[in-house]
């Protein structure tokens, strides 16, 4: 992320850039996700989230737009500055790839499966990542 884009204090850093997710997804794949970086970090140590947004039969006034059903959202966290490389690392050797396949699989899943919103985050543990699926503990 460019300088004169950034919005965190430099004592923090994002872990992935949007080159290193379209890079994992191939470019057609990332031009269909709604990817963003967060100013704060998580509390729980998340540093990367994908979510599966459902249709919502209910009036989207009050919603999310029908546009962007059955759709999918990744949030990439900051984290300490001094960090960055093993997180990056870390999550370019495993996360990248898992990310990939969940979006793969969420986009083949039977039709129960995507009328619910789901979600995978992964943090760093130890020098690897670690993951969650749908809030659940990390594992």
């Amino acid at each position: 992320m460019p300088a004169r884009n950034r919005r965190l204090p430099r004592s923090l850093s994002w872990p992935l850039t949007t080159s290193d997710i379209r890079a994992a997804l191939g470019e057609q794949a990332a031009d269909a996700v709604d990817l963003s970086f967060d100013d704060r970090a998580h509390d729980d140590g998340t540093l990367l989230q994908v979510e599966w947004v459902p249709p919502i039969s209910s009036n989207y006034g009050n919603g999310i737009h029908p546009a962007l059903w059955n759709s999918v959202r990744i949030r990439v966290a900051p984290l300490p500055a001094t960090e960055r490389a093993t997180a990056r690392r870390a999550l370019q050797q495993h996360a990248l790839a898992e990310l990939a396949a969940w979006i793969s699989d969420a986009r083949r899943a039977p039709e129960g499966w995507g009328l619910t919103r789901r979600s995978r985050s992964w943090r760093l543990t130890e020098g690897t990542t670690t993951y969650r699926d749908d809030g659940q503990p990390y594992r």
